[in-house]
């Protein structure tokens, strides 16, 4: 019975995050919409350096590379946290948490479901433009054939998910210490950025640098997935990244809660 109502309970959060998104929803439209306009700097580069090499780079041609950045974009819309560091950090910073510590309730499951509801309207709201790229492009897809390719790719995207969650939780967890956590958020988010397949494939880099690349969490983030669909991971190689990713899964969660332990603790103890 209990676990009923603690269920209705983040239910109701989670209706709340969807109410409360979707009055932003023409917002996350036009920065969908605007967050295309790189896509089409990245179709002239690629094509310039496949002209330039007269050939393939690593297994990609120019139709493949394309394929692999439109991935990328559908990928992160579903995954990657909209301004959640912000509104946790300001819930510390202003004193908000205080509310939620007097109620029986999680706030990282709290927070998780406002993430959720907040990806389901980002996504709904971001998928038609991504949708009429794919259209425009759609002489660069090959679907794969295999069903278990989706399986996989599903399962890997909602670990991916789950990961940049769980660092962004953390990530915004040092509002307990520090009043602006600007600067940290942006220092990890370029290594996102760098080292988790936004700015190139992270399979055209050398082998040996590909070989440590794999054992960081950045590579689990986007990445991987899209790596996954493309069937450049196959065999025991797919089987070793989903096991590291939900490994990285793991340590992502349990550092969150134990950076909250930490900064609760620091919170109570200065009278906050």
């Amino acid at each position: 019975m209990s676990g009923s109502m603690s269920l209705q309970k983040y239910l109701s959060v989670f209706n709340i995050g969807l109410q409360n998104t979707f009055v932003y929803r023409w917002n996350y439209f036009l920065r969908a919409l605007f967050g295309l306009i790189p896509l089409a700097g990245t179709v002239f580069l690629w094509s310039a350096v496949f002209k330039e090499r007269g050939g393939g780079l690593h297994g990609y041609d120019y139709s493949s590379m394309i394929y692999y950045y439109l991935l990328t974009i559908l990928v992160s819309n579903l995954v990657v946290p909209t301004e959640d560091e912000w509104q946790i950090a300001a819930d510390i910073r202003e004193g908000q948490i205080n509310a939620l510590l007097t109620k029986p309730m999680s706030y990282l499951a709290y927070r998780l479901s406002i993430f959720l509801s907040g990806r389901l309207v980002y996504s709904f709201v971001t998928l038609p433009p991504i949708a009429v790229i794919f259209v425009y492009f759609r002489d660069y897809i090959v679907l794969p054939t295999d069903p278990l390719i989706y399986v996989l790719t599903t399962v890997s995207i909602l670990m991916a998910a789950f990961i940049q969650f769980f660092i962004t939780y953390s990530l915004a967890m040092f509002a307990f210490w520090i009043l602006e956590i600007t600067t940290i958020v942006f220092i990890v988010y370029s290594f996102e950025y760098f080292l988790g397949g936004q700015m190139f494939p992270i399979d055209i880099m050398p082998s040996a640098v590909q070989a440590v690349m794999k054992w960081l969490p950045f590579y689990y983030e986007l990445f991987c997935p899209v790596a996954i669909f493309l069937g450049r991971l196959k065999g025991a190689e797919l089987m070793q990244a989903l096991a590291i990713q939900a490994g990285w899964l793991f340590v992502a969660w349990m550092w969150a809660r134990f950076m909250w332990r930490r900064g609760l603790g620091h919170y109570q103890a200065v009278g906050g």
